[in-house]
């Protein structure tokens, strides 16, 4: 079954955009009426982080949500499989593109918007750096295997597994080989910090920080958006004054400049994760 999917997200990765675009529409609109838990995850998060939104408001950005991660994710049959030409065409990277040159140590912090292979593609396509990310191994082999050959398709770029430690990932920024990260997830609370994220308290790893005050590198945000020609990467300026020797501070920053990223088309985020998962003070998950 899972073969059968992939030839199939090979295949129409080969139609016009527009025609694969009204395919993920319509795959997103069933999936909002189907898949009623991640509905539910969905619903839920925004809820918390936009209480000002009426219920019918509420319904359509939700809506939009599960449009925009089908879209997404049937688009990587064409990031992972179309030419260089077409490539090219679709994906616009612009912005403070200096700050890509040369070997500076960096961090990119690239957080979890719908196209966040679309940018690592545009990168490790138009960049003449080698970039690395962390890899976490799917559970199925042949999904696994798909999604690793797709990311490493150009650049040759350095492939971390999460089991591996951090002594790696310090070597490749240390060695000018930019860190693609994505810190804004909901992950062990045990090396996670309690931050707000639009007003919620939200267990965020504060690996940003720690990366780039060991790699000694200055951090770059990457906020890709999705657009009817592709999607437009945005590299924006290096941030100053980060890392600080305080974690929380710089952790509560992260998120605030998220916040920023997000309310230029909330639909865009990866709302379907679970972000508030894990409560402090023994709190009831909300989900």
């Amino acid at each position: 079954m899972t073969r059968g999917v992939l030839k199939l997200l090979v295949w129409l990765g080969q139609l016009p955009l527009p025609v694969v675009r009204a395919l993920g529409a319509g795959l997103g609109l069933l999936l909002y009426a189907l898949v009623a838990s991640r509905r539910r995850v969905v619903q839920v998060n925004l809820g918390l982080c936009f209480p000002q939104w009426s219920a019918p408001e509420l319904r359509v950005q939700t809506r939009k949500v599960f449009v925009r991660f089908a879209q997404s994710w049937l688009d990587r049959g064409w990031l992972w499989h179309a030419s260089d030409v077409v490539l090219r065409k679709r994906l616009r990277l612009d912005g403070n593109l200096r700050a890509l040159d040369g070997n500076t140590p960096t961090v990119l912090f690239a957080p979890h918007f719908m196209g966040l292979d679309a940018a690592w593609t545009a990168l490790t396509l138009q960049v003449p750096r080698r970039f690395a990310t962390i890899y976490s191994p799917q559970m199925n082999a042949e999904a696994d295997a798909w999604i690793h050959a797709g990311r490493q398709r150009f650049g040759q770029p350095k492939m971390v597994a999460r089991l591996d430690g951090v002594k790696p990932i310090i070597a490749a920024v240390r060695a000018g080989e930019p860190l693609y990260l994505l810190p804004d997830m909901n992950f062990d609370p045990s090396e996670s910090l309690f931050v707000p994220f639009f007003g919620v308290s939200a267990c965020t790893v504060p690996s940003l920080s720690r990366f780039a005050r060991l790699g000694r590198a200055q951090v770059v945000p990457i906020v890709t958006q999705m657009t009817p020609e592709g999607y437009r990467v945005q590299v924006l300026e290096a941030w100053t004054d980060f890392p600080t020797e305080d974690l929380l501070q710089d952790t509560t920053r992260m998120n605030q400049e998220l916040e920023r990223y997000i309310l230029v088309d909330p639909s865009q985020y990866y709302w379907v994760h679970k972000r508030f998962k894990d409560r402090p003070n023994g709190e009831t998950p909300p989900y």
